[in-house]
């Protein structure tokens, strides 16, 4: 019999590994929680040829990547040397461990990795891509469970004094390390030198207790002037305190401009108590002066007026907000005031406020330029004021890197040229985003150029914050840096899939076939084999990733069956892989007019996955057995094996259905779809579905290879776009249906919250006021029926111009998961569901790969993996898909809003010069101007009127002098105008922006 032995721990041993905590659970009870650590007496120091840890790495597919050299490439350290960063570098200086010009060996302790991840979810995703990009040299050391470099927490000892001591200690370790392991290996015992490990740190103190300890140690800034590419990393660091020190005796003599910020632990404590508000904060697009909180307490946005009452808030920032008193409260101003503007002749250098200037300058500045109004009504509304109030601490700050230019004007005149360092204005693209004070050695070098800075922090003591420069994205206007600044400007990643993600891939390639029907073959486990059906797909012009196909045919019973049949790209993308966790990541894939920046590989995206025709492929199939009313009888859901007859574009399509000459099964087949389709819309219809609008217009471009856009239109639409989108919506609502029914806790669901009513409340007024038309938007199906009222007999546009008004009154759709909110708050108010999801697209959406995966669990294909059951773990990535998908539609928007610009510019090159004229409705009006929607193009526009105005807020009109100067024009909500458009550079984008400029009444043109 075997010899069994058992060792005990003794105590000291036992402290070192376990890490005690109380945790208060959801009843109160407070419960003591014991974590094990196990240690290991030799962790891999990461160091090529290093003779200690050899053996360690000999067995494991992790390969060492520091060399045993260090880096030699910096003046105090010329015999080479690694660094060690603690965590606050990578919180504060990311911007320069991911620079090109860095590359510097970087060993990431996993007590700085968990640190990271404790503060900063963002920084902590960077950091990880930052340790697996193949253009950097980087190591995870676990220190943590090492027993020659974990740490106890010492009584009365801090966290942050445990983890900096934890730093130190795994320095030293690595010193002492790699010394040794010198004598270890023939190959470095004549060495003279063995490189030097550097603790990375602007902590004052940290540095004087690792000095004490002999351990090298630097400060970031100091350390980077040492880089022979120094000139170029100056620029990308980070303010920090010491280097405000140069400007504290300035900054002492001036008076605040804004009121101190709240702690965010102040804040929570006044949001409990009633006291404050918390909420998002929105900048106003029209006027710099306003913004808004969006809180549960009210019906309305609390109103923010000037910048005291905004202090230092950035669109997106979670901000505590106090109300003012109620005589206090006010409206929108109703007037549209550009930063640029009203703030030009503000000087970078000067930007506080010095001792007794008022920090209402600017603001008076931008009143002295408002144009004179000449009417008794323009104080709409103050009868009936919204919920006024100031920001009086920041909660969670949505700084992020932003694509701006250096404002030329703020250059000094005698510093055009020269690497002198001076402080400018770095203009962002966003208008919602304050200029932000820039102190760069390159300002004349990046003039004319898209760059990318990083906001650092805002003084009470500033009227703008400070950042500093990341990088040069490219000359302005340049097709190559308005891509990629338009793909940073909205948070796209674009970098190309890394190595591990390549891995997960089939390694047959593009060989990879649906293999032989065989009992044996785990491919066709538990699939139908669905080949011989006549299924196509029908996509816009030019589709190549293909998620989905249809098939309809008659039953001997009378009835009819009709599939929708998905891409199985669960089949190829599993759970918690690197191709997995990219896929969460990127959330969706980003359509832009020129290009298409994938969530999946393009090896699944556009092939594998891909339900071309012609060409066996795996999916997952929804089949209903139909009435010849539409109504289910039936539902199935099963993974199969299809083979695509035809892949049709819409126009193809209508084009097959229409032509009478046509009788072939598969042209029935589709009759047969369209048909069921109509009578699934009239259904959804009568269930107070509503039918919104939306601009959609189609950029025609010279080529595939140049992208060089010649005109610009409004898409066509046709029964069978109506047809795709009726069979989608069906089977969307079954299989949340059956998802929901298996796992009621984390079904991956979609909802769109019926709007507050008081949305809708201007949209009511203006349609009342100037069309006598009455809006009830009680429910979504009295809705429905009024927009069908909606009606002008002398323009057929007029219906289509108010659905889109009303949808922009709606709150945006989002995925959930099931348990995370009541039963009654699943139901999609758009389409009138009581319960939605999204199945059709997985190789374009990550939410429908987590569908695909509930379904296949839900019909015992395959087991579900622990993280789909878990409710948090759904929440937490749902969070970032929706986030995902709302910038994706942003970028979306703004690459098809550059393109339209440089297609009219085209437009008007072709006609001579001369500029184009369109009809155009009025669909706002303000004290200094109407904004203004071409119905043609899809495109909205402001006109700015300078001088005397006469402007009636109660009806929704402006009377201005006439542009063909035959005396006064009076314009309101739904007028038609013609208005000529032009194309000049935008001073925020310094991309090319539609101009219009009204020329008169459209009727007056006629």
């Amino acid at each position: 019999m075997a010899e069994i032995v058992v060792l005990k721990r003794n105590r000291a041993e036992a402290e070192n590994t376990q890490r005690k905590f109380f945790r208060k659970t959801a009843k109160g009870k407070v419960v003591k929680v014991i974590r094990e650590r196990y240690l290991r007496p030799s962790i891999p120091c990461g160091v090529i040829a290093c003779a200690l840890c050899s053996k360690l790495l000999s067995a494991s597919s992790q390969r060492p990547s520091l060399p045993i050299n260090g880096y030699r490439a910096h003046h105090a350290y010329p015999s080479g040397h690694l660094i060690v960063p603690d965590t606050n570098v990578f919180l504060h200086q990311m911007d320069l461990m991911e620079h090109s010009s860095f590359k510097v060996p970087i060993i990431i302790l996993q007590t700085v990795l968990e640190e990271v991840r404790h503060r900063s979810l963002p920084l902590y995703s960077r950091l990880k891509q930052l340790s697996q990009s193949e253009d950097k040299v980087t190591w995870i050391f676990y220190n943590e469970f090492s027993s020659e470099t974990s740490v106890v927490r010492r009584e009365a000892e801090t966290p942050n004094d445990r983890n900096d001591r934890g730093i130190r200690l795994a320095t030293k370790w690595y010193n002492l390390h790699l010394e040794e392991a010198r004598h270890h290996s023939p190959s470095t015992q004549n060495v003279a030198e063995v490189p030097l490990v550097v603790l990375l740190t602007d902590d004052a103190a940290n540095r004087k207790l690792a000095g004490e300890l002999g351990i090298p140690t630097a400060r970031v800034r100091d350390y980077v002037a040492g880089l022979k590419e120094a000139g170029h990393l100056v620029d990308v660091l980070a303010a920090d305190d010491n280097d405000a020190a140069e400007e504290i005796q300035t900054i002492s003599k001036r008076s605040p401009l804004y009121m101190e910020h709240l702690s965010v632990s102040s804040c929570r404590a006044g949001v409990a108590s009633g006291h404050l508000h918390q909420g998002y904060f929105n900048a106003s697009q029209y006027n710099y002066l306003e913004g808004s909180v969006n809180v549960p307490s009210f019906s309305k946005p609390v109103l923010l007026i000037g910048r005291q009452n905004m202090n230092r808030a950035v669109d997106g920032d979670v901000v505590a907000v106090e109300l003012l008193p109620q005589g206090e409260w006010r409206t929108s101003a109703d007037e549209v005031i550009e930063q640029e503007a009203a703030l030009r002749d503000d000087d970078p250098d000067t930007s506080g406020a010095e001792e007794g200037e008022g920090m209402d300058e600017a603001e008076m500045k931008a009143k002295r330029r408002r144009p004179k109004e000449v009417t008794s009504q323009s104080r709409k509304g103050e009868s009936n004021p919204q919920p006024t109030g100031r920001v009086v601490g920041i909660i969670k700050r949505n700084w992020r890197a932003y694509v701006c230019h250096i404002d030329r004007t703020s250059l000094s005149s005698h510093v055009q040229t020269g690497s002198t360092m001076q402080v400018v204005f770095a203009t962002p693209l966003s208008r919602s985003i304050p200029r932000i004070r820039l102190r760069t050695r390159q300002a004349p070098s990046l003039l004319d150029q898209k760059i990318l800075v990083t906001m650092d922090r805002w003084d009470a003591t500033s009227r703008y914050p400070e950042g500093h420069f990341v990088r040069s994205l490219g000359k302005v206007e340049s097709k190559e840096a308005e891509r990629e600044s338009l793909l940073l400007e909205f948070d796209v990643p674009f970098r190309p899939f890394g190595r591990a993600v390549r891995e997960c891939l089939p390694p047959e390639g593009d060989s990879w076939v649906v293999p032989p029907k065989e009992a044996e073959n785990p491919v066709w486990s538990g699939r139908a084999d669905l080949r011989d059906l006549l299924i196509c797909s029908i996509d816009p012009p030019g589709c190549q990733d293909i998620d989905d196909a249809l098939h309809a045919r008659p039953l001997p019973n009378g009835n009819i069956e009709a599939g929708v049949h998905i891409a199985d790209v669960s089949h190829f993308v599993h759970s918690d892989t690197p191709m997995d966790n990219e896929a969460a990541s990127r959330g969706t894939t980003v359509y832009l007019v020129d290009q298409r920046i994938d969530m999946l590989p393009s090896l699944l995206g556009t092939n594998l996955c891909s339900l071309r025709p012609h060409v066996e492929r795996l999916a997952f199939s929804a089949i209903w057995e139909l009435t010849p009313m539409a109504e289910i009888v039936n539902v199935r859901f099963t993974k199969s094996v299809i083979a695509s007859k035809m892949a049709f574009t819409y126009e193809e399509a209508q084009k097959r259905m229409d032509d009478r000459n046509l009788s072939d099964p598969l042209t029935e087949s589709i009759r047969l779809l369209n048909l069921l389709a109509k009578k699934l819309k009239a259904a959804r219809m009568a269930a107070g579905a509503l039918n919104l609008a939306s601009p959609e217009i189609k950029i025609h471009l010279q080529s595939a290879e140049s992208s060089d856009p010649i005109d610009v239109e409004q898409k066509a639409l046709f029964d069978t776009n109506s047809l795709v989108e009726e069979f989608m919506l069906l089977a969307n609502v079954s299989v949340a249906r059956r998802i929901h029914e298996a796992y009621p806790q984390t079904a991956v669901l979609r909802r769109h919250m019926a709007p507050p009513k008081t949305n809708f409340e201007k949209l009511q007024d203006i349609l009342m006021k100037r069309k006598g038309i009455k809006l009830d938007v009680s429910s979504s199906g009295a809705l429905a029926a009024s927009l069908d009222q909606c009606i002008d007999p002398n323009e057929p546009s007029f219906n289509t111009l108010v659905r889109i008004m009303a949808t922009r009154c709606m709150l945006a759709a989002e995925y959930f998961a099931s348990g995370s909110v009541a039963r009654d708050a699943f139901s999609h108010y758009g389409l009138a569901s009581p319960i939605y999801t999204h199945f059709t697209s997985p190789i374009r959406r990550y939410a429908d790969v987590l569908v695909h995966r509930q379904l296949s669990a839900a019909i015992d294909f395959a087991p579900l993996h622990a993280s789909l059951h878990s409710r948090q773990r759904v929440e937490q990535t749902l969070d970032n898909v929706n986030r995902r998908h709302r910038m994706a539609q942003m970028a979306s928007r703004a690459s098809t809003e550059f393109y339209t610009g440089l297609a009219l510019k085209a437009r008007e090159t072709l006609a001579g010069g001369t500029l184009p004229k369109e009809k155009a409705f009025v669909i706002r009006t303000f004290r200094n101007g109407i904004s203004v929607f071409v119905s043609a193009l899809g495109l909205e526009g402001l006109i700015i009127f300078e001088g005397l105005i006469k402007y009636d807020a109660e009806g929704y009109t402006v009377t201005v002098p006439s542009p063909r100067m035959d005396g006064e024009l009076q314009l309101s909500v739904f007028d038609q105008v013609e208005v000529e458009i032009s194309i000049e550079k935008d001073k925020n984008t310094q991309r090319g922006k539609v101009i219009m400029r009204l020329v008169g009444s459209a009727q007056a043109s006629l």
